[in-house]
């Protein structure tokens, strides 16, 4: 397996106009989660990828795995949970560019994952654990379990990829910087966007960021700039990768940074040079807002190829 992700996935409903949510009658359904986003964008993209949580053994449930797994990820972990519903999200399109986003996810049956759900084999089995943010803010038990997860990949040499993904909605600022840091410190790949670096270390120079997780545990960080791309540095180069200018034709920046996440990995594993690893994440973040929803506008392997100038495209 080339990389293990775990945390929580939700429905989401997206209206079909725009308007205040309340005038809005019909919606499509979707799936959302920061994990299964970066795991369905990396299987895309020809890789073995494994994702696991808690759903409600219901319809909501069934849809989430049926869907997570029907775009090639592994979901042979996840757990069924009788007691607690999965979580729902409500996306509201009204004079913003980006939606509003309302949540309804408390006492979710993925806010109940602990250390006992944490599978050591699974984990092991891969060459990467990715985390982020978001799963250790759900509830005291789900940040036991992400502690666990670091704790079983520190010790049978898996790296361990950490994407901050702040979500003010769910902690303090205070709880977040002493968790999220802490964490961060342990990874070995990192991905901050320049503003979470700044809430966090108070840091507003990329090198200054990169610098500082390098001189804890990690090997490469890329540092997300949005339009303008991503910083990347390891302790022997850095490159600044341009962003692509989609300006003109973007639908719904949600998911964005997970299909940067997903191109970043995917350059990473393939060993490919920090040029390169920027033009694939750069491309996925890019692709990613050309369509509503959260993992809709992930692209095949050959889909970003052509987008990124790397292969010719067909008309047919």
């Amino acid at each position: 397996m080339d990389l293990v992700t775990f945390g929580e996935s939700m429905v989401v409903f997206n209206p079909q106009s725009n308007r205040p949510l309340r005038y809005v009658n019909t919606f499509e359904k979707t799936v959302g989660g920061a994990e299964s986003n970066v795991a369905t964008a990396l299987a895309k993209l020809n890789h073995t990828v494994g994702w696991f949580s808690k759903l409600s053994n219901d319809e909501f449930g069934r849809y989430l795995i049926s869907t997570i797994r029907g775009e090639g990820v592994d979901t042979s972990r996840v757990i069924l949970d009788e007691n607690n519903s999965t979580g729902i999200i409500f996306k509201e399109y009204y004079q913003r560019s980006n939606p509003n986003v309302y949540y309804y996810r408390k006492n979710s049956a993925a806010s109940t994952i602990s250390p006992d759900d944490i599978d050591e084999e699974y984990i092991k089995s891969a060459k990467i654990l990715h985390l982020t943010g978001i799963t250790p803010a759900l509830s005291e038990s789900a940040r036991e379990a992400v502690y666990k997860a670091i704790e079983i990949a520190k010790a049978n040499d898996v790296l361990i990829s950490f994407d901050p993904n702040v979500r003010l909605k769910l902690w303090t600022v205070d709880e977040a910087k002493k968790v999220l840091i802490d964490i961060a410190n342990k990874a070995d790949i990192i991905m901050p966007g320049l503003d979470e670096a700044e809430l966090l270390l108070g840091i507003t120079d990329k090198d200054e960021v990169c610098d500082y997780f390098l001189n804890k545990n990690a090997k490469i960080v890329a540092v997300k700039l949005g339009a303008d791309g991503c910083y990347i540095k390891t302790k022997d180069q850095s490159y600044l990768a341009p962003g692509y200018d989609v300006s003109d034709m973007i639908v719904d920046t949600v998911g964005a940074g997970d299909g940067f996440a997903a191109g970043f990995l995917c350059g990473y594993l393939d060993n490919l040079s920090l040029k390169e690893i920027g033009e694939y994440a750069n491309g996925m973040g890019a692709m990613a807002t050309l369509s509503s929803g959260d993992m809709t506008g992930y692209p095949y392997f050959d889909q970003l190829m052509e987008f990124i100038g790397k292969k010719q495209g067909v008309d047919r």
